[in-house]
């Protein structure tokens, strides 16, 4: 059974990829930094339908120092991941001129760092299998903007010249490194938004709906599948349009 890594797992975006994957037959670590009520539900589903509950290994991201031993147990116990998912982020929004400096270092630290230092350490043993994939969860706000976002938006850009370009170093080594870019999906991050922003929304996309979390997960499915063995160094846009 191929093992795959999911961080940020236990809620929203990432919990929804987890709970797809186990049930397309991947072993599942999510790494969060506790579990809750929403992982233990997805466990108990799991479970009940003969599928291999998700592993979730307590970490805080943030402690970027002590990433690199995190990795290397999570890797002694499951052996080589066949797949990162880099979905881990946190989305505070505000306007520039007046976020706190701590607020900004925190957003690139979380989103930026943390996932390029994860993805070091783990595609150290792909290079050695010679295969893996990798997806990073970025965003549409990323090469859109979105008023009140734009520290959120420049980690989220980041990410997807991070994918390009580990795609170019690591393609040689049979390694397929992509990007996945959600427009706004019914999570907690969003959970905020007036009901009139939220229609507007809605009404822009082509599709007149909005994109769920299925959707992504199936996008993200669709990239560790042998269907996808030669798609790498891209961004799939999941948005019902509203980039279109």
């Amino acid at each position: 059974m191929r093992s795959v890594i999911v961080t940020g797992g236990s809620r929203g975006l990432g919990l929804g990829i987890s709970r797809a994957l186990a049930m397309s037959g991947y072993r599942v670590c999510t790494v969060a930094r506790r579990s809750g009520e929403q992982h233990d539900r997805v466990n108990a589903e799991l479970t009940a339908g003969g599928f291999e509950p998700l592993q979730l290994r307590a970490f805080d991201l943030q402690q970027t120092d002590l990433l690199a031993g995190f990795v290397k147990g999570v890797v002694s116990e499951f052996g080589c991941p066949y797949a990162l998912i880099n979905n881990a982020g946190i989305g505070t929004s505000g306007v520039l001129a007046m976020m706190r400096d701590s607020q900004i270092e925190t957003l690139l630290r979380t989103n930026v760092l943390a996932t390029i230092l994860f993805t070091k350490h783990v595609i150290r043993s792909m290079m050695s299998a010679r295969a893996g994939r990798i997806v990073n969860i970025s965003s549409i706000v990323s090469f859109t903007g979105y008023s009140g976002l734009a520290t959120y938006a420049a980690t989220k850009s980041a990410l997807i010249g991070f994918t390009r370009s580990l795609a170019r170093e690591v393609g040689p080594l049979g390694i397929n490194v992509n990007a996945v870019a959600p427009g706004f999906l019914d999570t907690e991050m969003t959970a905020g938004m007036e009901a009139d922003t939220h229609a507007r929304i809605v009404r822009r996309s082509a599709l007149r709906r909005q994109a769920t979390i299925a959707d992504v997960a199936g996008a993200v499915d669709y990239l560790l599948s042998d269907r996808g063995s030669n798609v790498t160094g891209t961004v799939m846009t999941v948005d019902a349009g509203a980039t279109a």
